[in-house]
């Protein structure tokens, strides 16, 4: 299927490993000119090389930290320079320490808050108008399937990330008919902090392998595995395209099914 993406201009945040990047590389594969992002600056710029390398668009790398207002008012420039406009942005944050309730202290709450919430609503300010130009555009957040379904010792996110998908729900109508709002919600999918506590596993004797150790992870799902990144981006692509185009305000678990709500 053509996504029909040929030049657009797409930034995605979060983007120098994990699902930021397997939905940056899904974008760049089907002709989308992106800006990827991330702190670590050699990171961003072996992203960029690998997502270049099989990209049908351009791939630009800008730093920055979400949780800095300048750095994301930088982001927004810097895509607008690069390809005079934008037209898809695809949110994207690592997760929140985990912990119980009793052990997360405020500072822990207020750092997770700017981090996932407040990036979100200053990247949305800053790129409204780029994204309400032209035939509209379109925002995907990547969140967790912990809004659905709490997660044990995740606190942060179970309770933080509703923030997200409240927001996403109020702008899908402010910003329509312009702007289509959607979230994908990821179950486990093996990026690299999966595959990092897995091979830990591994070296503490849990698993013979990490073969066995993946295969674990995967055993309650139905589909008998967990999820591959570019599964995810694939789906992000989609949302961002026009063939998705009467797709608004909703929430897509992609976790093979393992959640359990109904709804």
């Amino acid at each position: 299927m053509d996504l029909q993406l040929d030049g657009d201009a797409a930034l995605v945040t979060a983007s120098s490993s994990g699902l930021g990047k397997a939905s940056a590389k899904a974008l760049a594969r089907e002709g989308a000119n992106v800006v990827l992002n991330g702190r670590d600056e050699d990171r961003l710029e072996a992203a960029r090389e690998e997502i270049s390398a099989v990209a049908d668009g351009r791939v630009v790398a800008q730093p920055g930290d979400l949780t800095d207002p300048d750095d994301i008012s930088a982001l927004v420039s810097r895509t607008v320079d690069e390809f005079g406009g934008i037209d898809h942005l695809v949110t994207s944050a690592g997760g929140p320490a985990s912990g119980p309730f009793l052990e997360t202290t405020d500072e822990d709450w207020y750092h997770a808050y700017d981090l996932l919430v407040m990036s979100v609503v200053r990247l949305v300010r800053e790129a409204a108008d780029e994204l309400r130009a032209g035939d509209g555009g379109n925002v995907v957040h990547i969140t967790s399937r912990s809004v659905k379904e709490a997660i044990d010792s995740l606190v942060l996110s179970n309770s933080v990330r509703m923030g997200v998908i409240g927001l996403e729900k109020t702008l899908s109508r402010e910003l329509a008919p312009e702007v289509r709002f959607n979230s994908v919600l990821p179950g486990p999918i093996e990026t690299e902090r999966i595959s990092d506590l897995i091979e830990q596993s591994v070296e503490r004797g849990e698993f013979d392998s990490y073969e066995e150790g993946l295969e674990a992870k995967g055993s309650a799902n139905p589909l008998g595995r967990i999820g591959r990144p570019m599964e995810l981006g694939n789906t992000v692509a989609f949302l961002c395209s026009p063939e998705s185009a009467y797709i608004n305000g909703i929430t897509v678990p992609i976790d093979g099914g393992l959640g359990r709500s109904n709804i």
